[in-house]
This record gives structure tokens, sequence and C-alpha cells, in this order.
């Protein structure tokens, strides 16, 4: 158990790793890795049942797929230009990360992510990478709306590398709403722990 418990704070800290191609945009406190995973995990279930994939299985390719970060950290496209090895480093960490997990998760992990690298022969590798590339796009809509006007570039290339028509359709509608649409009007609706006279009154 205390090698669970190692992995576990490991986990933890990609809270406070950094995605680091914001800062190139100017974004002063970029989201974490933990919250990008997060929001890919939730899109890769939506987009599994919209596709007809295995959302289970697309769920933990979206939840495991950055984890190698809590090590080598998240290393934007500039960076990766000049790191050769940046692929082979992250299936070291991914290994070594493993090894402190009972082997019944670590080779049921092992065998997800190794799905996850064929993307021409599983639906759900290429679900999970949409969802990847959408919760990119969906995060540069928000910081382009605070006014990170670099972010416009984060779009449009995550939109040109969606492979789903659903993915795809859930772009074009998260670029048609402005990223605080979801709370407005809600202020406006009944409150459902307040009976109708109440209401009236108030």
């Amino acid at each position: 158990m205390h090698d669970i418990a190692r992995y576990l704070y490991e986990m933890g800290h990609l809270k406070q790793v950094r995605r680091a191609g914001w800062w190139i945009a100017g974004v002063h406190t970029p989201e974490s890795v933990a919250e990008h995973s997060f929001r890919t995990a939730i899109l890769g279930y939506i987009l599994a049942m919209l596709e007809g994939a295995d959302a289970d299985t697309t769920m933990r390719m979206c939840l495991f797929h950055d984890t190698p970060e809590s090590r080598v950290t998240d290393l934007d496209r500039v960076a990766q230009r000049y790191l050769q090895a940046v692929k082979a480093s992250e299936a070291q960490v991914f290994e070594e990360q493993m090894t402190r997990l009972p082997a019944v998760i670590a080779d049921a992990l092992r065998a997800t992510m190794a799905e996850a690298a064929q993307r021409e022969t599983s639906l759900e590798a290429r679900v999970a990478k949409d969802a990847d590339r959408l919760e990119c796009l969906i995060q540069a809509r928000e910081y382009q709306a605070r006014g990170y006007r670099d972010a416009e570039d984060w779009i449009r290339n995550n939109y040109a590398e969606l492979m789903t028509d659903s993915a795809r359709q859930l772009a074009d509608a998260c670029l048609e709403l402005e990223p605080g649409s979801w709370w407005r009007g809600l202020k406006l609706m009944p409150d459902t722990n307040v009976s109708a006279d109440e209401q009236r009154e108030s």
C-alpha cells in the first residue's frame, strides 16, 4: 500500500505542473495538467458515447494520458522541436510509475495506453485524442475570452486535427457560444428550493 500511496501523491503533483504552451500565449497562470486531464476525461466519455466507442476505455485513456508529466513536466511544441526523446522519456516514466501499482492495475493501464497509441485501428484511441485536442481548443476559447489574443492559434490548430464528426460538431458549438454562456440565465430560473408563493413575494 505504501507504493500506491506514493503513486497517489505523485498524481497529486500534476495539480502543480502547468501546461507550458499557454505561457507562450501570454497566460500568466495557466491551467495545470490535472485540470486539463479532468475535462479531457469528461470529453472522452461524451465523445465516446456520441461516436459509439467504448466510453470506459476512452475515459481511461484520457485520464492517464499525461501522467508522465509529473516527472518530465509539460513541454510545449516549441520545446519538443529541440528534444528528440520526449515520447521515449514519457514511456519510461509511465513504466516506472506502473511498478508502484499492483500488477492487476498496472497491466490494465499498460494495455489501455498501448491501445491509445493505435489510432489507425482503435476508435477509442481516435476519440481519446480528439478529446485531448478539443479540451485544448475549449481552454483556448476561454483564454481568448479573457483577452489572450494569441490563443487563436491553439483554436485553429486543434480544430484542424480533429478526426471525428462529433468532435468537430462540438468544437463548432463551443466556438459559437461564449464561455460564460453556461451560467447566464440561471439567475433568472425559478429556485426549486423556494415555494411558488415565496417567489411571488420576492
